[in-house]
C-alpha cells in the first residue's frame, strides 16, 4: 500500500492486528459494498452478475486491507490487482465514472469498519494508531483509483483503436465492390449507417500526406453525414442522404472547402453499391482539369465521362478533330481552343464570348471560321458540334503538352 507507514514497530503491529481483525468481517463488508453500489447505479449489476461482482469485490477489498499493513519492501498487489480491474472494467463497458466511484465507496467501508474497530475495542492507543494512519490509507486508496483509471483509458483506446480498424477494414471492402454474406448488415451495424437508402461517394484530390489512415472525420450539414476515408493521394467520403435528398447540398457543401478538385458519385441505393459509387466518382474527379478545384457530379459530365474513360479513343480523337490545329504555333492554337471554349461556355452565344473574351463580336465569328477550316466541320452541324466539344475535352483533360508533345498522329 503507498503513503506513509506507522513510525514504529508497535504501532505496525496494532494497525496489523485491526486489519486482521477486519478480515474475519470481510463476508459482511462485500454485502454491503455491492448493496451500496446497487443502489448508486444499476448499471453495475448490468454489466456484471451478483455472484461475480462480489467474488471480484472480496477479492479487491482483501488484497487493499492486507496491503495497509504489508511491509514497506512488499510488491504492490493492490496496485497491480487496480491495473487488472482497470482493463477488465474497460473490456466489459462499464464507465470510467462507475470504477472510480466503487473503488472510493469501499475506501469509505473499509476505513470506517476499522475506525469502528478502534472504537470498540476501548483502547485508545489503538484507535489513535488508526487516525495516525489515515493519510497512509487514503493515499492508497488514491492511488488504486488513479492506476485503475489510467489502465482503464489505455484499454479504452486501444479497443477503439481496433474497432477502428475493423471498421476501416469493412469500409474499404465495401469500396473495392468486394462481395461477401453480410459485409454490409456488418458494416451498417459498425458505423451507425442504414444497410439500405440513399448514398454517395465522393473523392477529393489531395496532397500526399504522411499516409495515416483515419477512419472518420466527422462533416454534418444540410441533413448529410459523412465517414471518410484518407488515402495517400484522395481522400473518399461515404455520404448518407436523407430520403429524396438530391447532391445539390453535397456539392454545395464541399465546394470551396478543398484546395484541389473533387467528383461526386450518382446517387446508389445502398451501401452493397459503394464499391460502383466510388468507381463512379473517381470517373467524375477525373473530368477536372488539372488546375481545377472545384467539386463536379457525374450526372453533370457524362459526355466528358465518356471521353476520359476511354484515353486511347480520346487521343484519337484529338488527333483526328484537332490534327491540323495542333500543328499551329503554340500562341496562335491557345487563342482558337480559348475561343472555342468560351463560345461553348456561352451557349453559342457570339457577343458573350466577346466581352469575357475582350474582344470584339467579329473577331470571334473569324476564329471560329478559322477553326471550322482547320478542323474540316461546322459547328452548325449537330454532330460535327459533338466532335469538337469531345475533343475540345479530350485535349484539356490530356492536357496541351501531352498532346502536341506526341505530334498529330495522322
Amino acid at each position: 500500500m503507498g503513503g506513509r507507514r506507522p513510525r514504529t514497530g508497535h504501532d505496525w503491529k496494532l494497525l496489523a492486528e485491526s486489519c486482521t481483525a477486519l478480515l474475519e468481517r470481510l463476508p459482511e463488508l462485500v454485502d454491503e459494498h455491492v448493496r451500496q453500489l446497487t443502489e448508486y447505479s444499476p448499471v453495475y449489476g448490468q454489466v456484471l452478475p451478483y455472484d461475480q461482482q462480489w467474488r471480484e469485490a472480496e477479492t479487491a477489498m482483501r488484497i487493499g486491507i492486507k496491503a495497509i499493513s504489508a511491509p514497506r519492501d512488499s510488491p504492490r498487489r493492490d496496485l497491480e490487482h487496480a491495473e487488472e480491474a482497470g482493463r477488465r472494467r474497460a473490456q466489459q463497458g462499464l464507465p470510467l465514472e462507475l470504477l472510480v466511484h466503487a473503488y472510493r465507496a469501499a475506501g469509505y467501508l473499509v476505513w470506517d469498519a476499522l475506525m469502528e474497530s478502534g472504537a470498540a475495542s476501548r483502547e485508545p492507543e489503538r484507535l489513535a494508531v488508526l487516525m495516525r494512519c489515515a493519510t497512509m490509507v487514503w493515499s492508497a486508496v488514491d492511488a488504486q483509483a488513479a492506476t485503475a483509471s489510467e489502465s482503464y483509458l489505455a484499454t479504452e483506446r486501444e479497443l477503439r483503436r481496433r474497432t477502428d480498424e475493423q471498421l476501416q477494414a469493412l469500409l474499404d471492402a465495401l469500396l473495392e465492390g468486394q462481395e461477401a454474406p453480410g459485409l454490409a448488415a456488418r458494416a451498417a451495424a459498425g458505423l451507425d449507417l442504414p444497410e439500405h437508402g440513399p448514398y454517395a461517394v465522393v473523392v477529393l484530390r489531395t496532397e500526399r500526406h504522411d499516409g495515416r489512415d483515419v477512419c472518420v472525420r466527422p462533416m454534418v450539414g444540410a441533413g448529410l453525414r459523412f465517414i471518410w476515408r484518407m488515402r495517400a493521394d484522395c481522400e473518399i467520403a461515404v455520404v448518407a442522404l436523407d430520403a429524396g435528398q438530391g447532391l445539390d447540398g453535397v456539392a454545395r457543401l464541399l465546394d470551396g472547402r478543398r484546395s484541389g478538385p473533387g467528383g461526386i458519385s450518382p446517387v446508389v441505393s445502398g451501401l452493397g453499391e459503394l464499391g460502383r459509387a466510388r468507381r463512379w466518382a473517381e470517373l467524375a474527379l477525373r473530368t477536372c482539369p488539372p488546375d481545377a478545384t472545384g467539386v463536379v457530379r457525374l450526372d453533370q459530365r457524362m459526355p466528358t465521362a465518356l471521353v476520359v474513360s476511354q484515353p486511347e479513343l480520346a487521343a484519337r480523337l484529338v488527333s483526328e478533330v484537332f490534327g491540323t490545329l495542333l500543328e499551329l504555333e503554340p500562341g496562335d492554337r491557345a487563342v482558337l481552343i480559348e475561343t472555342l471554349d468560351m463560345w461553348l461556355a456561352c451557349e453559342g452565344s457570339a457577343g458573350r464570348a466577346a466581352g469575357r473574351l475582350y474582344c470584339h463580336r467579329n473577331t470571334v465569328f473569324n476564329r471560329l471560321r478559322r477553326l471550322e477550316q482547320l478542323t474540316s466541320r461546322s459547328l452548325a452541324r449537330p454532330r460535327d458540334l459533338i466532335e469538337m466539344t469531345l475533343a475540345l475535352d479530350a485535349y484539356r483533360l490530356a492536357g496541351a503538352t501531352a498532346v502536341t508533345g506526341a505530334g498529330p498522329g495522322r
